[in-house]
Formats: structure tokens, sequence, C-alpha cells
């Protein structure tokens, strides 16, 4: 078994669709069910298949952002430059953190229109890419 992706409601698919974008993804391809919804398959360009999908049913109104889940861990390759294209994209991401000291991953937090938090890590040179049950040895 894998993970196939992560599943999203939105309360406005243009603008989830347009802050995505910026964020780096690419469009895969839509399905449109009417009342039933929209969906919205999105992946990053050096993935072979779909890692984010987005839902819009219109009917069901805003998108409250639930108290179980917690956030979207995306890895990059460099934060710094990461950071800057975002804010030049007019995206709004955090301070970059260093979470488990000087050597660690850094990480920088950013929140999408519907309020979902997404924490974008650059691991350390010579990490591993991920979290790995070597990370717990």
């Amino acid at each position: 078994m894998k993970t196939l992706f992560v599943s999203y409601r939105v309360t406005d698919l243009n603008r989830s669709l347009a802050f995505y974008t910026a964020l780096g993804y690419a469009e895969l391809g839509r399905v449109e069910a009417g009342d039933a919804g929209h969906l919205l398959l999105l992946s990053f360009p050096a993935e072979p298949a779909a890692s984010l999908e987005l839902v819009h049913r219109p009917t069901d109104g805003h998108v409250e952002v639930g108290t179980g889940f917690d956030h979207l861990a995306i890895q990059v390759d460099t934060l710094t430059d990461t950071l800057t294209h975002l804010t030049e994209a007019g995206l709004t991401p955090g301070p970059i953190q260093h979470p488990g000291g000087p050597d660690g991953p850094k990480t920088s937090w950013l929140t999408d229109p519907d309020g979902y938090r997404i924490e974008l890590v650059e691991w350390p040179p010579g990490h591993a890419d991920g979290i790995t049950a070597a990370d717990f040895s």
C-alpha cells in the first residue's frame, strides 16, 4: 500500500488553485460533478502522480477547518529561495525556524486561503528525503 494524495475541501476553487499554483503545484486534471462538487488534482512538476486534491462543493458553503487536521508538510530544496519565490508571488510565509537545532531541518509555515497550515521543510545536507526509521534510531 501507499498514500495516493491528500484531499482538502475548499471554499473557493479558483482562489485555492491560485494559492497552490503560486506554491508550485501544477494542475493535472479536473472532475466536474455539478452540484455534487468539483475535484481538482494537483502535483509538483517532479512528482509522477497527483499528491493533492482540492474538493469544492458549492452547496456546502464556507469550509471550516476541523480540529483534527494539523498540517501538510512539503519538502523544499532551498528554503530561503522558496520563501523569496512565495513572497514575490504574493504569499506570506513565516520566518525560518530550526526545530531540531542548528544542525536539523529548517522550516517555515504558511496558511492557505481556507486556513489549512502548511509546513515547508528543508532537510540538512546528507539527510534522506522525508522522515524514515533512521530518524528514530
